[in-house]
C-alpha cells in the first residue's frame, strides 16, 4: 500500500512544468485595471520584435534554427528622452517561447501599471526566444542541443546593448524567469556574475536535490530508446524532458538519433539503472550540487530571491527549493526565500500576483537605474 502511494504522488512529476505554459495565460486575465492607477495615468510603451542570427547555437545535433526572435518591451518614457535604461532579461520555461510569454499582454499590463503606480521605475524588458525542436532550452551549454549560457552571455546582452540605450553594466543588469527559466536565471547568476547583478526565480526547478530518486521515476526507457526521432516522443512530456536532460548532461555525438546517452540503458531488452551517468546528470541539472563553486560569484550579487507554491502537486519541487536556500544559508550567500500559500498558477499574473507583488519591488530595491547612483 505505501509503495502504491508513492506511486501515485509520483504521477505529477515534470509533467507540472510541460503544463505551466499552457495554464499560465489563463490565470492572468484579471490584470487588465489596476486599482491605483487609473487608465488614463498608465502611459503605454512599445513592444518591438528583434531578429538576432545566431552563431553560437549552429553547434547543435537537434535542428535549432540560428534565427531567435528577441521580444523587447520599451517603457512609455523611451521613444522621448536620450536616457539610457537598465534591462531585466525574462527566461521562459520549457515548452514555451517569447511570443507565448508576452503574445496576451499580461506582463505588459503589469510592467506598466507598476510604472504608473511608482512601483518600480523604467527599464527594459527582453524576452529572448529559448524554444527548440524538442522540449526548448534547459539553459546550459550542450554539443547537443545548443549553447544556451554562451549565446545569452556573447551574443544576447551584447545584441541588446547595441541596439537600444541601455545601461551597460551588471548593476543594471537583472535575471529573472519561472520554472526551468527560473532555475536559467539562477544558473546565470551562478557563472555569470560579472554580467548581471541581481535574479529573481519564479517557483524555480532542479535548484536541490529534493527527496525522489530519479529511479522512481515514471518513464518509458523502452519507448525512448526504440524511437526513431524526438516527434516519436511527442506527448509523453516525462520522456521529452528526460532526453533534453540528457542530451544537455550526457552528450554522445556518436549515438543518434538524440546524440546522448542515457541513466538508464537496457540490458537485454530491460531498463537498467546506470549509476555513473545517474550522477553525471543529477550534479548537472541540480543546481545545489554545484553551489560550492559559485560561492564567490553568488557574494558578488546584489540581490538573489526565488518562490515556491507550497501545493505545487509535484512536492519535489517544493522540497528542492527549500534544500537550495538551506544550502545558501551554509554558505553564507544572501538571498531572500519564500514558500507561498498556493501554486504557481494561481498567484504568479494574477493583478497582485507574484510578479507584481514581489519581482517589480525587488527590481526596485537593487536595480540600479541611473549612472550617478
Amino acid at each position: 500500500m505505501k509503495r502504491t502511494k508513492f506511486i501515485f504522488a509520483l504521477v505529477a512529476l515534470l509533467r507540472i512544468i510541460a503544463i505551466d505554459v499552457v495554464a499560465q495565460p489563463k490565470l492572468a486575465k484579471s490584470l487588465v485595471k489596476g486599482k491605483s492607477a487609473t487608465d488614463q495615468d498608465i502611459k503605454h510603451g512599445t513592444l518591438v520584435t528583434e531578429n538576432l542570427a545566431s552563431t553560437i547555437l549552429r553547434d547543435n545535433r537537434i535542428g535549432l534554427d540560428t534565427n531567435r526572435d528577441i521580444k523587447v518591451y520599451l517603457p512609455p518614457g523611451y521613444a522621448n528622452s536620450s536616457k539610457s535604461y537598465p534591462v531585466v532579461y525574462y527566461f521562459h520555461s520549457i515548452f514555451s517561447n517569447a511570443e507565448k510569454l508576452v503574445g496576451d499582454g499580461s506582463i505588459i499590463n503589469l510592467l506598466e501599471r507598476g510604472f504608473a503606480n511608482g512601483i518600480v521605475n523604467e527599464f527594459i524588458f527582453v524576452a529572448a526566444d529559448y524554444s527548440s525542436p524538442t522540449t526548448g532550452s534547459i539553459y546550459e551549454n550542450s554539443p547537443v542541443s545548443g549553447r544556451w549560457l554562451d549565446f545569452t552571455t556573447d551574443e544576447l546582452v551584447p545584441f541588446i546593448d547595441g541596439r537600444f540605450r541601455t545601461l551597460r553594466h551588471r548593476d543594471s543588469r537583472a535575471l529573472a524567469g519561472d520554472f526551468i527559466g527560473g532555475r536559467g536565471a539562477l544558473k546565470l547568476a551562478m557563472v555569470h556574475p560579472e554580467l548581471f547583478s541581481l535574479v529573481y526565480a519564479l517557483h524555480p526547478v532542479a535548484t536541490g536535490i529534493g527527496f525522489l530518486p530519479w529511479t522512481s521515476v515514471d518513464i518509458d526507457w523502452k519507448k525512448i530508446h526504440r524511437a526513431k526521432s524526438f516527434a516519436d516522443l511527442k506527448g509523453d512530456g516525462r520522456a521529452q524532458i528526460f532526453v533534453t536532460v540528457s542530451q544537455a548532461y550526457l552528450p554522445n555525438l556518436n549515438r543518434p538519433p538524440f546524440y546522448c546517452d542515457f541513466f538508464t540503458e537496457l540490458e537485454n531488452g530491460e531498463p537498467k539503472l546506470n549509476v555513473e551517468n545517474t550522477r553525471k546528470s543529477k550534479r548537472g541539472f541540480h543546481l545545489e550540487e554545484t553551489l560550492d563553486e559559485s560561492v564567490e560569484n553568488l557574494q558578488t550579487m546584489r540581490g538573489i530571491a526565488f518562490d515556491w507554491g507550497r501545493f505545487d502537486p509535484n512536492q519535489d519541487h517544493v522540497q528542492s527549493n527549500r534544500a537550495f536556500s538551506r544550502k545558501l544559508e551554509d554558505l553564507g550567500i544572501e538571498h531572500e526565500a519564500e514558500e507561498y500559500r498556493g501554486n504557481p498558477w494561481n498567484r504568479n499574473w494574477t493583478e497582485n500576483g507574484r510578479f507584481y507583488a514581489r519581482v517589480l519591488p525587488f527590481l526596485a530595491r537593487y536595480l540600479v537605474f541611473d549612472v550617478n547612483q
